[in-house]
């Protein structure tokens, strides 16, 4: 990453690409025991969270992935009651979960508890449903966890990761995963943010492996814009534990009773239909 005066750029040597945004000022720098943090208020994307130097979000763009974190996954199960949301600091994809009804419990597990109070201060908006009464946030290892959980206990597991270096690591890796097939109850749900296509197609396939081996009957990866990551757009990769995942509830999704800015049932539908490339990518797995 480098800076100057006026730009913030995240650079990706493996693709001799970069993406830059203009700021005005650095409101926050903290070390904590995981990673560095640092938040930046940005002259048109609002404040800009940068983790180890990869930008992770946005005031004006964090919508989309939030959004196409949970809803999908949602929509998908029939009757989702308990969830679990590893990583996830932000609380940005919290919210988004909390917004269905239906949902009776929610935990969610991030080892830097630093990642969670920046976003209290900075993207106060995200947080806006950490005190409901079905929330409950701890600051723990998420891979531990999901080890230590009750077999069949969950309905829907969301993997809100950085990426697979440093603290995201371990959650791409295939003891994780299995670890998440077992928690899952019948017709569970897992749900990862699983990287760009365009720059980190082997991470992608591997996810897929990882989830091939665990036992997974069903897997789809749905891609969607955003512009801060590399190559502008990414992956949410779901997989399913009995459950097909070429439908969902479109009535539900069509009749949502909250408000979203990206996913709609039509977005849904669309997402579901992968292009080519990754296609021909994940056929020979």
């Amino acid at each position: 990453m480098g800076v100057d005066a006026s730009w913030i750029s995240e650079t990706v040597t493996s693709m001799g690409a970069a993406f830059s945004l203009k700021v005005r000022r650095k409101l926050h720098s903290v070390q904590s025991p995981y990673q560095k943090l640092d938040v930046y208020e940005t002259e048109h994307w609002g404040n800009l969270m940068v983790l180890d130097d990869a930008f992770m979000l946005t005031s004006l763009e964090n919508f989309l992935y939030h959004e196409m974190m949970a809803h999908p996954a949602l929509f998908t199960h029939p009757a989702p009651k308990r969830v679990v949301i590893i990583g996830g600091g932000d609380c940005g994809t919290l919210r988004e979960v909390l917004r269905h009804p239906g949902v009776e419990s929610v935990v969610q597990i991030d080892i830097d508890e630093e990642v969670t109070r920046a976003a209290e201060r900075f993207f106060p908006e995200l947080c806006e449903s950490n005190g409901d009464a079905r929330a409950t946030l701890a600051f723990d290892d998420g891979i531990r966890w999901m080890r230590e959980a009750p077999d069949g206990s969950v309905d829907i597991i969301i993997v809100d990761s950085t990426d697979p270096v440093g603290p995201g690591e371990g959650l791409f890796g295939p003891a994780f995963i299995a670890d998440c097939h077992r928690v899952l109850a019948p017709q569970g749900i897992l749900v990862g943010q699983s990287e760009s296509p365009f720059y980190h197609m082997e991470t992608l396939k591997n996810y897929h492996r990882a989830m091939v081996a665990a036992g997974f009957t069903d897997r789809r990866s749905l891609l969607f814009p955003q512009p801060v990551y590399p190559g502008g757009s990414i992956t949410c990769t779901l997989a399913s534990k009995g459950l097909p995942l070429d439908v969902f509830r479109e009535d539900d999704a069509g009749r949502k009773p909250f408000p979203t800015r990206y996913y709609n049932a039509e977005v849904h539908r669309g997402a579901l239909a992968m292009p080519e490339f990754i296609k021909d990518a994940l056929s020979v797995l």
